[in-house]
């Protein structure tokens, strides 16, 4: 899957933007706050119907304007035009698919798979459990629609029974304990199904991590993922949910918090057994992330059988030569990717080949220059 066209109207400094686009490397340059990472934003938008840097859609619209839109052409078996409008005097955003309404973010996502890498990416690995989370949940949605639709729905069934026990807190009540009694039922059945597919990715997900952290560096260390949940077991998670969450009942009726559910688990990051968060270096940790985002590459395109786009934004700035020149070398067999830079002084460790397309961005004006 390619995208081929970006269009952006009133899209932070990008005022009237159209972007033909190369279906390999696609390297854009520019300095600091000139609208190249604006781009990729666009991109991610029109992917997942999200934000790529979590900034709220009102701080996209342009200066003095009221509205942003962007379209995008995508090709694989067929054409599609996916479109995100966002209208800022009603605070609210539409998007479409092939000139259709949808109301459902789950019908987009995973129709135009895509992976990140970006500077905040330190987050998953130094970040809280909560970052680790959204990054597996990420991958696990994208290549499942049944994944998704139960986080929503967890979700949902979360924030009920948090309004259940915020009451009770208030106004200890024979009727609101039944209420919360039958959203706990929801809440063990909708958790344990998150937990088994949790369980089933990290297995599996652990193969695509050696792979893609081998080919980065060359030496005999072995990451590997941990997840930290009720159990391990997949026979034993429903009876296990259960019994923690009748423990904490007490608490959460006192604290008024949903204490116990795949929401509060962990994902743990470890390189020859140590644990990375306490004991890796600072090139350990950048190492793991990049590990990370393209095992997420292989993961997607193996399971979707499309192969995703890959965004990386200002990386290689980061990253030493020996790093940069072993990402480079697989930039030419991931598929379609876009890659800011602030300069041209590292231009030379990319291989550019001749179907590459280089576009500089200042101000919010963009220039194809080769």
């Amino acid at each position: 899957m390619v995208l081929k066209q970006l269009e952006l109207q009133n899209f932070r400094l990008h005022k009237n933007t159209s972007l033909n686009f190369s279906d390999k490397l696609n390297l854009i340059i520019g300095g600091n706050g000139q609208g190249k990472t604006t781009i990729l934003e666009a991109i991610y938008y029109l992917c997942t119907t999200k934000n790529l840097i979590l900034a709220s859609e009102s701080d996209v619209v342009s200066l003095n304007e009221n509205f942003f839109d962007t379209k995008g052409n995508f090709a694989d078996l067929t054409n599609d035009e996916s479109r995100v409008f966002y209208d800022s005097t009603k605070n609210k955003k539409s998007v479409f698919l092939n000139d259709k309404q949808i109301t459902n973010s789950a019908e987009i996502i995973g129709k135009f798979p895509i992976v990140s890498l970006i500077q905040s990416d330190h987050a998953i690995t130094l970040g809280a459990p909560a970052d680790r989370r959204k990054f597996v949940d990420s991958v696990i949605s994208q290549v499942s629609k049944t994944y998704l639709e139960i986080l929503i729905e967890y979700n949902k069934i979360l924030r009920q029974r948090s309004v259940i026990l915020w009451k009770l807190k208030e106004n200890y009540d024979k009727n609101l304990l039944d209420e919360l009694d039958a959203w706990t039922v929801s809440l063990i059945n909708a958790g344990t199904e998150i937990i088994k597919y949790r369980i089933s990715f990290v297995n599996d997900f652990n193969k695509y991590l050696l792979k893609s952290y081998s080919q980065i560096v060359e030496n005999l260390e072995t990451p590997k993922i941990i997840y930290n949940t009720v159990s391990e077991n997949i026979d034993s998670i429903k009876e296990n949910f259960i019994d923690n969450i009748n423990s904490a009942h007490n608490d959460e009726l006192r604290r008024a918090m949903n204490l116990v559910g795949p929401h509060r688990d962990d994902f743990l990051f470890f390189i020859n057994d140590l644990e990375l968060k306490r004991f890796g270096s600072q090139g350990q940790h950048k190492t793991f992330q990049i590990a990370l985002r393209f095992g997420q590459f292989y993961y997607i395109k193996d399971k979707l059988g499309k192969t995703p786009i890959f965004l990386m934004d200002d990386v290689f700035g980061e990253l030493d030569t020996y790093r940069s020149e072993k990402i480079s070398q697989h930039l030419n067999e991931i598929g379609q990717s876009f890659i800011t830079m602030t300069d041209f002084s590292r231009v030379e460790e990319l291989n550019l080949s001749k179907e590459s397309n280089i576009i500089k961005v200042e101000n919010g004006k963009t220039k194809i220059i080769n």
